[in-house]
């Protein structure tokens, strides 16, 4: 018993019935009994009150805000319609422009080529395992494409036809290993070919191999194709030199050539399938 007098929770209901007499004997004093009464237990209670008038407010609000979600909503399935929209104009922007691109240089190539005979072709499949990018494009013999035509991005040299199907062919980039072609570097006149390499093509680059150690070649040369097989013509560029190294197994030098286009991206190509070697139809 000596435990609960002294317990605080007796403390504070001996403290609130002191509060509640102080008000009755106020009350007594002025005559305003009910306004003392509320007066005192008002302030007691006062914080609590605070809390919930507190909680009663973040009620409103969040059923106001219930009431305009359905709003804000509609609002952002419009705005996120309309980003679609443009998202879809911009992508039909930029085929445009890579199509207008890739007919623009190829009737440069053709201005200084007129026996130059084209097959346009748009990418369909390609194997994303395979490190050097080759890829299936629409058109085969049909068309009149057949093995070891070369395969152009506008003005550039991306690959050759590596097997002619009637309907579809497989492209052979200008970083696989299997692709070499005979080259020459456009300011110095320096002949050598090109080929691919597999530690090179992890870069997208090519290998312009063979050259001499004292070589003039150096960052930013055009390399083009020689002709020199006569199985593809003379002056199609190839890229540009972006690295000069030694070989490790012998005395010779070789440049790392950045094709003039980012293989992996092309949607559309063009297939060299007809020109002339010395005034004679191929």
């Amino acid at each position: 018993m000596k435990d609960f007098f002294k317990n605080s929770r007796f403390k504070i209901i001996l403290s609130i019935a002191a509060l509640l007499l102080v008000g009755m004997f106020l009350a007594a004093a002025t005559g305003h009994s009910e306004s003392a009464q509320s007066s005192v237990v008002g302030t007691v209670f006062a914080p609590a009150h605070w809390v919930a008038g507190k909680i009663s407010e973040g009620i409103g609000v969040i059923t106001r805000s219930a009431g305009g979600n359905a709003q804000y909503d509609a609002k952002i399935d419009e705005l996120e319609q309309e980003v679609g929209q443009l998202q879809n104009q911009l992508a039909d922007y930029e085929n445009l422009k890579a199509q207008n691109d890739l007919y623009k240089d190829a009737l440069e190539l053709k201005e200084q080529n007129p026996d130059f005979t084209f097959v346009d072709a748009t990418v369909t499949g390609r194997d994303s395992a395979d490190p050097f990018c080759s890829f299936t494009i629409s058109k085969g013999t049909l068309n009149g494409v057949k093995e070891g035509d070369a395969v152009l991005y506008g003005k550039y040299l991306i690959g050759i036809i590596d097997k002619a199907y009637p309907t579809y062919s497989i492209v052979c980039t200008v970083i696989d290993p299997d692709f070499s072609v005979s080259a020459y570097d456009i300011s110095t006149s320096e002949i050598s070919y090109v080929t691919g390499d597999a530690t090179l093509a992890a870069q997208g680059l090519c290998k312009f191999e063979n050259l001499d150690s004292a070589t003039k070649i150096s960052y930013g040369s055009i390399i083009a194709t020689a002709g020199i097989s006569q199985t593809m013509p003379r002056g199609i560029i190839i890229g540009t030199v972006r690295d000069i190294n030694d070989e490790p197994t012998d005395i010779s030098t070789y440049a790392a050539v950045k094709p003039g286009v980012e293989i992996s991206r092309v949607n559309e190509c063009l297939i060299l399938t007809g020109y002339n070697i010395e005034g004679e139809a191929e």
